[in-house]
C-alpha cells in the first residue's frame, strides 16, 4: 500500500510539473509624444541596456507624436535625450540614465512614451505617462 501511495504521489508531482511559458521580451515599437510648446531636435531614445536598443528619432515638434521605431527590447522608463532651442542656442535636455535591472519588459506592443519639459534650468525631461497602444502583430 505504502508503494501505491508513493508511486502516485511520484506520478502526480511529474505530471504538475511543467515549464512556465514567458512572454517573449520583444520587439516593441516605440514612439514619443513631445507635450511641450517646443520643439525636440536631435532625439536620442535608448529603451534597454542591449547595445542596438538606442535609435535617433530625429526631430518631434511641439505637441507633436513621433512615428513607430522598433527596439529588440524596451521597459516602462527610457533614457531620453533632446536638444531643444532657447534664445537661439541648442540645449541638451535630457531625462537622465537609467537602471534596468528589475524592470519588467513590455514585450511584443506598441508604445508611446509622453515626454515633456520638467525643469528648464536643470534641462530635465521627464517621461509623464506610457500609452499601451496594441500588441504588435509579427508577420
Amino acid at each position: 500500500m505504502k508503494k501505491i501511495f508513493f508511486i502516485s504521489f511520484f506520478v502526480l508531482i511529474l505530471v504538475a510539473c511543467k515549464k512556465t511559458e514567458f512572454s517573449p521580451e520583444g520587439p516593441t515599437d516605440v514612439r514619443v509624444r513631445n507635450l511641450s510648446d517646443l520643439n525636440f531636435e536631435d532625439v536620442i531614445v535608448s529603451t534597454s541596456e542591449k547595445v542596438g536598443d538606442t535609435i535617433l528619432f530625429g526631430v518631434i515638434a511641439g505637441k507633436a507624436v513621433s512615428e513607430y521605431f522598433r527596439f529588440s527590447k524596451a521597459y516602462s522608463k527610457a533614457e531620453i535625450s533632446a536638444k531643444i532651442n532657447i534664445g537661439g542656442t541648442l540645449m541638451q535636455f535630457s531625462t537622465g540614465p537609467e537602471n534596468y535591472t528589475y524592470m519588467d519588459y513590455k514585450s511584443q506592443v506598441r508604445m508611446t512614451f509622453e515626454v515633456y519639459i520638467s525643469d528648464m534650468n536643470k534641462r530635465e525631461l521627464t517621461i509623464s505617462n506610457i500609452i499601451l497602444e496594441e500588441p504588435l502583430v509579427l508577420k
